[in-house]
């Protein structure tokens, strides 16, 4: 049966074992490694497993593709968060430098806050950024992002508030 031609109702395992080869082989074309490619189809059946029932699905090629674009997209973004980390690393003592468990757990916790942060409108996204990362005023920020010191203190407030509950939350 060909992958447009498939059932409506698909379970779990039968989506795993008819498309895992094939969304492996999608992943490593587009990472060119066959391991990380390997892992995120791996993530990408996770959610699978997490989200919604497998009997809604109509076109499974195009709803893990979809899947797996969204665990590309965090894998992609995990490695910025990293590579920038390292970065700032490679600037301290070597004395001064973190174990490779706290490193693990600094990296958890800038994704978990990268997370939160793109539940922002963009402009409250990079005013708080701008603040935290640039040390930039409130005014300075109001006049980058074209807004006012009082837009640029609401989207502050929405910010914090929402770094603060998923601190909590995790």
């Amino acid at each position: 049966m060909s992958s447009s031609a498939q059932p409506s109702e698909h379970s779990t395992a039968e989506l795993y074992q008819a498309h895992h080869s094939w969304l492996q082989e999608w992943l490593r074309r587009r990472l060119g490694c066959r391991h990380d490619a390997a892992d995120l189809a791996h993530d990408t059946f996770v959610r699978v497993l997490a989200g919604r029932h497998t009997e809604a699905i109509r076109e499974p090629r195009a709803f893990l593709t979809t899947l797996a674009q969204r665990t590309l997209f965090s894998f992609w973004r995990r490695r910025e968060l990293e590579r920038a980390y390292f970065d700032s690393l490679a600037a301290l003592p070597q004395a001064s430098a973190p174990s490779e468990e706290s490193r693990a757990l600094v990296i958890e916790a800038l994704m978990h806050i990268d997370r939160a942060l793109h539940r922002l409108p963009p402009k409250a996204r990079q005013a708080f950024l701008y603040s935290q990362l640039d040390e930039l005023s409130y005014s300075e920020i109001a006049a980058r992002i074209g807004t006012s010191v009082i837009t640029v203190r609401r989207y502050m407030k929405q910010a914090i508030t929402l770094c603060v509950t998923a601190r909590l939350s995790a």
